[in-house]
């Protein structure tokens, strides 16, 4: 696979939890579900892990985090593994068929989708759905609410 493709897929996972939804070709759409339905929850966990832990590395985000160089080979080792299996045996004639037709960038946006399941599974949990809106807290109601009613 060329190095311009497998960035493109790397940056289209990292992208996932804040994409809009792409516009696909027909071959993209179906690589997209062949992967959502060859992965189970527990290794879209380790996707939305690999995310968590990609975004870490960022200098300003870093501090947050305790993840270890241990921890990233693990989580690099299992999603290598795990974008191996999908594209070259789960999905491989999908796989085929989307790059054929769409080029590298089908690999972004069908794995942004995988990485955007991924996150929903996560964002379902009640204590990250309590800590994602937990900002409301500080919001300035009254600010909000002239502006929502303004003619």
């Amino acid at each position: 696979m060329q190095t311009k493709m497998i960035r493109k897929l790397f940056l289209g996972l990292l992208a996932a939890t804040l994409a809009l939804p792409a516009a696909a070709g027909p071959a993209t759409d179906g690589l997209s579900a062949c992967l959502a339905d060859n992965t189970n929850g527990k290794e879209r966990k380790e996707l939305a892990k690999w995310i968590f832990v990609a975004m870490a590395a960022h200098p300003d985000i870093t501090g947050l985090s305790t993840a270890t160089a241990q921890n990233r080979e693990q989580i690099d080792r299992s999603i290598g593994a795990l974008v191996t299996r999908l594209l070259t045996e789960s999905c491989a004639a999908q796989t085929h068929a989307a790059v054929r037709a769409e080029g590298g960038d089908a690999l972004k946006t069908a794995f942004g989708g995988l990485g955007q399941l991924a996150m929903q599974e996560l964002m379902t949990h009640r204590e990250v759905s309590s800590s994602v809106t937990g900002f409301q807290r500080y919001l300035d109601r009254q600010k909000l609410e002239a502006v929502m009613s303004m003619p």
